[in-house]
């Protein structure tokens, strides 16, 4: 049995494994009133809903990890690199967990996001394209506290989140199959939260059954930073290339988490508000006072965020073979991320 045969059958499994995981936390929140404790805070739908979609995904990845002892070795697991990402993906979870239960001040969060850059680092795992490590250091904090929150601040209605994860999730893992270099841990680790998200978009999508919350935001945020570096910013077909290659390839994979982000940000403190904050005013949210339903914004930035995922991974297992030239791509990204942000210009609020 060959080793795509393996991940396709894990992923199969694995979804399966994942839909009973959802269904049985549902319940269980139904029956016991497990909600988030800040049931007043800023969403697009109601927070009285089942928040453990989390806990589901940090079972799932248990559960690949498990795989990953049987299907090829446990000293697989006894690496640096791997051991950190276990220690911070957990550290996440729980951080999140604590944060849907207690409603932790935002300072908190920052505090352990810095502290899982930091042990990202310390195992090995950073963004390495400068001589200056210094700057590689740097780099991989900025991304590791910045997508953390991205993924965050786009968990703001029904299946965005989820969807747009999915879709750079598609695209690593396909990137791992088809390109030499990378180990099974991050295939593993790509295939089980593509399980994960398949199956959790069944409760997740409108209208949602059940919310992923902070506990499942910060797990999926630290989760996609990692695998964002390993296979975005550290692409081994690119390593004789220049520096700019990385930036662009980060860019397209996350392109709608990017674009969500910056918006808020400059919109907020134009207006002297902190970005810190839930509120309306996100790229999704403009989108429905636009006039789109909740299905169809969460197909639209999917599709946005695969189609640039896609670009990405062609580029990297292409190298010198594309026929477009990168900067034709890149010019395209802009003018999507400018459009997104135009639109919470143009559109307003229902009355």
């Amino acid at each position: 049995m060959t080793s795509t045969t393996i991940f396709i059958l894990f992923f199969i499994y694995t979804t399966v494994f994942g839909l009973f995981t959802h269904r049985f936390f549902v319940i269980r929140a139904e029956k016991y009133k497990i909600k988030k404790a800040n049931t007043s805070a800023e969403r697009w739908s109601s927070q009285t809903k089942p928040i453990l979609g989390g806990l589901s995904f940090y079972v799932i990845f248990l559960f690949s990890i498990i795989n990953l002892m049987f299907l090829f070795d446990i000293e697989s697991l006894l690496k640096a690199e791997v051991l950190g990402s276990i220690l911070v993906i957990t550290i996440s979870f729980l951080m999140g967990l604590a944060d849907d239960m207690l409603n932790t001040p935002p300072g908190f969060k920052f505090i352990f996001q810095l502290l899982c850059a930091g042990i990202l680092i310390y195992s090995g795992i950073y963004i390495d394209i400068f001589s200056t490590p210094i700057y590689n250091y740097i780099l991989t904090v900025f991304w590791v506290v910045g997508i953390m929150n991205s993924i965050n601040m786009i968990d703001n209605m029904d299946a965005i989140s989820s969807s747009v994860a999915i879709s750079i999730l598609i695209g690593s893992t396909f990137l791992m199959l088809f390109t030499k270099g990378f180990s099974p841990f991050y295939i593993i680790l790509s295939i089980g939260g593509l399980a994960g998200l398949v199956s959790f978009l069944y409760y997740n999508w409108h209208p949602a059954k059940m919310y992923m919350g902070d506990n499942g935001s910060q797990f999926l945020g630290a989760l996609l930073a990692i695998i964002g570096i390993v296979c975005f910013w550290n692409a081994p077909t690119m390593q004789n290339h220049s520096n700019l290659y990385p930036f662009i390839f980060a860019f397209f994979a996350f392109i709608v988490p990017i674009s969500d982000t910056t918006t808020v940000t400059i919109n907020r403190l134009l207006k002297g508000q902190s970005p810190f904050v839930g509120g309306r005013d996100h790229t999704t949210h403009h989108l429905s006072y636009f006039g789109l339903s909740e299905r169809k914004v969460a197909i639209l930035l999917f599709s946005i965020n695969l189609f640039f995922v896609f670009v990405a991974v062609s580029i990297i297992i292409l190298a010198e073979n594309m026929i477009v030239p990168i900067w034709v791509f890149g010019v395209l990204g802009i003018m999507v991320l400018l459009s997104l942000y135009s639109i919470t210009k143009i559109s307003k609020p229902k009355s």
